[in-house]
């Protein structure tokens, strides 16, 4: 499995009202940018933020349905959330994992201490290879 996870420096908003500070997050994720103009994927993790706490995931339907788009269109940008980590599919819904952004950061950040746990155990393993001491 390849796990993609985009973390960008961002400057904050200085007097940010609620759209900057989402514009903001997502910014840092790297969510809604590139060739997603009309920010569909940010669009569908609020969709499912404003759908909680009464249902835990929705059905693409549903989502296309709420943004006014086609689900193939929506069931892309899900693709690539789910990739990056930040969405997961069960039983043909789509849930915001963790169930929070809070959470969904937490979970995002072990991810993270993870894959740098991996490589620095292969890199202390390359070190050796080439008699490289540590210091």
């Amino acid at each position: 499995m390849i796990r993609q996870i985009v973390i960008r420096q961002v400057d904050r908003p200085g007097a940010p009202g609620e759209e900057e500070e989402i514009q903001w997050f997502f910014h840092s994720f790297g969510i809604g940018e590139g060739r997603d103009t009309d920010r569909v994927a940010t669009q569908v993790i609020v969709a499912l933020l404003e759908h909680q706490p009464e249902e835990n995931g929705l059905p693409v339907e549903q989502i296309a349905a709420d943004l006014h788009i086609t689900p193939s269109r929506v069931n892309h940008h899900i693709r690539n959330l789910v990739d990056a980590g930040i969405l997961y599919r069960h039983r043909k819904l789509i849930y915001l994992r963790g169930s929070t952004l809070r959470a969904m950061v937490q979970e995002l950040r072990k991810d993270a201490l993870r894959m740098f746990d991996d490589l620095e155990d292969v890199a202390d393993g390359i070190d050796r290879e080439y008699g490289v001491r540590r210091k």
